[in-house]
């Protein structure tokens, strides 16, 4: 008989691992996506400028592979079961490459460091602040921004981004999607003061 207890209070921590195993739910992988439109067709045969986009920065809160949200008492949810397929600062950067490239087919747009491409003439430095959001309230962007002239070492233009939308739906496919429209939005702005740039 004691031997037998022995036995089953031996099984019972593995049964209850096991069942809390069974119990766990699958992680969720997400990607923020770029603008999907083709460039436009107004291409010429001119030189075209090569722009550097990078280095991208992010709040060291973000820099891990959960999806952190921001709670009204000034905490972070951090999803243990709902995280980026890829770090997220490198998704950021190739997403505005990509948008910039798509916004800008006159251009090309290398991604930081580009060094196996040479050199750029211009190179736009973001530092990201904020790219978060509010459960139920809102998905927020903050960033400061500024576009060097590579080759002479000077300050072109610079600004600072803030971007707020309300955000209804929180759950996480909806969530990365208004994350993904913040960054098209933010690249729409870079791309006009490139277009001013000669």
């Amino acid at each position: 008989m004691a031997n037998q207890l022995s036995k089953w209070l031996i099984l019972l921590p593995a049964c209850t691992l096991l069942s809390a195993c069974l119990s766990t739910p699958p992680t969720q992988f997400y990607l923020l996506e770029p603008l999907s439109e083709p460039p436009s067709s107004s291409a010429t045969a001119e030189k075209k400028r090569q722009i550097g986009i990078g280095p991208v920065s992010i709040p060291a809160l973000l820099e891990r592979k959960q999806i952190v949200t921001r709670l009204p008492d000034n905490s972070v949810k951090i999803a243990e079961f709902h995280q980026w397929a890829s770090p997220l600062k490198n998704n950021v950067a190739q997403v505005l490459t990509h948008n910039l490239a798509t916004l800008q087919p006159n251009d090309l747009i290398r991604a930081y460091p580009w060094s196996a491409y040479g050199t750029v003439d211009y190179r736009i430095v973001i530092d990201i602040i904020r790219f978060d959001t509010r459960p139920e309230q809102s998905v927020n962007f903050e960033a400061n921004w500024s576009i060097m002239n590579e080759k002479k070492h000077t300050l072109l233009s610079n600004g600072h981004t803030k971007i707020e939308h309300p955000l209804n739906d929180s759950s996480y496919p909806s969530t990365v999607k208004a994350l993904n429209q913040i960054l098209s939005e933010f690249s729409q702005e870079l791309s006009a003061v490139l277009g001013k740039l000669n």
